[in-house]
């Protein structure tokens, strides 16, 4: 009993966290801001253009409504199916133009919350799939 309790916790801080990481990028990506991680610069800097941050910004608040949400189990596995693509566009994005290794630990941060989120989520959350 004290086990399903201590996932449910788990479950929360991750997804609570994550769900804080995507929205606040996607605000700022959303409002084409310069600073901050996602802002214009950043996307400059990568070499992508800045008409992409209105996209990934409704992409990550979307994602974060879907992850919070519950029941949409369907789109809830969407949802982090296209949460893991990001931050690995984001991570492969850093690496690929040689950029710091301290701008690819928010990423990082967003994966490992991902991965916990994912791995922790409830049983009544979950996408059941049947085989007959």
């Amino acid at each position: 009993m004290q086990y399903e309790k201590d996932k449910q916790i788990i479950y929360w801080v991750a997804t609570i966290w994550l769900a804080l990481g995507l929205f606040s990028t996607g605000l700022v990506q959303l409002l084409h801001t310069a600073d901050g991680v996602g802002g214009s610069e950043m996307m400059t800097a990568l070499g992508y253009p800045l008409y992409l941050m209105s996209l990934l910004g409704v992409l990550k608040i979307i994602a974060t409504v879907v992850i919070l949400v519950p029941g949409l189990r369907l789109a809830k596995q969407w949802a982090y199916a296209g949460i893991c693509f990001l931050i690995v566009g984001a991570i492969y994005s850093h690496l690929a133009t040689e950029a710091s290794l301290i701008k690819i630990i928010p990423a990082l941060l967003l994966g490992l919350l991902m991965t916990v989120s994912w791995r922790f989520l409830p049983e009544n959350r979950k996408l059941k799939l049947s085989l007959s």
